[in-house]
């Protein structure tokens, strides 16, 4: 299918689904909005009334320089779940749709919702939104409704790293460090911007932690004392993690 009529068809699937999500959610009756990178939560709010969701940043749109950017490609974003995006261009990709594989390119007033439309219909959610700041216009792929006390259990959780802000944290071991390979093993296979159950953490360490935790049939007293794990936030972690790969 030709882009132009693939980006149709995704404008009107989700032009009829976000009619739904509008009327249930009651979403044109909040006066203002926040959202938090960290967090990747997104409050709207009135007077009188709230209400919370989980978001994927999908891209920006700039009015001033009529230019779009995918949330993959933006450095200055936070967002651990930007990288979900890139499902769209590996979509992109293997339909040689160009739209969906370039960081950041030209485009009009209706190319933000053309390419959320597009991610809608690759990564799912229950519906999406777009705040407008100046002259940037940012969008949002909604995929659940969560409590202020959810929102804040989340924001509780987070670590303030010195160098990336707060961010979800991760466990490494005292020799792992981005400046040198030191081989790289971790309790379960890991990328950017997984979503982990309640109970996980991203957890790695070097080879000799690994000699030793064999050594020792699992992590005890001994392995644990010779690893010396330090909290960092989950941008080192990959950052440490590619370095080793």
């Amino acid at each position: 299918m030709k882009y132009k009529k693939y980006a149709e068809n995704s404008c009107q699937n989700l032009t009829e689904f976000q009619d739904d999500f509008r009327k249930k959610y009651d979403t044109d009756n909040y006066e203002n909005w926040f959202y938090n990178q960290s967090s990747e939560t997104l409050k709207l709010y009135s007077e009188n009334k709230e209400i919370y969701f989980k978001y994927i940043p999908i891209g920006t749109f700039s009015k001033k320089k009529n230019t779009w950017m995918w949330s993959w490609a933006n450095e200055n974003s936070v967002e651990p779940r930007k990288f979900q995006t890139l499902k769209v261009k590996e979509f992109g990709e293997k339909k040689k749709y160009e739209n969906l594989t370039k960081e950041h390119f030209e485009g009009d007033n209706f190319t933000g919702w053309e390419l959320t439309s597009i991610a809608f219909e690759i990564i799912g959610g229950i519906g999406t939104y777009r705040v407008i700041s100046d002259n940037l216009e940012k969008y949002f792929l909604l995929t659940e409704e969560i409590t202020k006390e959810e929102v804040e259990k989340i924001e509780s959780e987070l670590i303030d790293c010195g160098v990336h802000g707060k961010l979800r944290k991760a466990f490494i071991c005292q020799h792992l460090n981005s400046k040198q390979k030191t081989g790289f093993e971790e309790a379960f296979e890991t990328y950017r911007g997984m979503e982990l159950d309640e109970e996980d953490d991203f957890q790695a360490w070097c080879s000799e932690c690994e000699k030793e935790r064999i050594k020792t049939n699992g992590w005890n007293d001994e392995s644990m004392e010779f690893a010396k794990i330090n909290l960092v936030c989950e941008k080192c972690y990959f950052e440490i993690k590619e370095i080793n790969e």
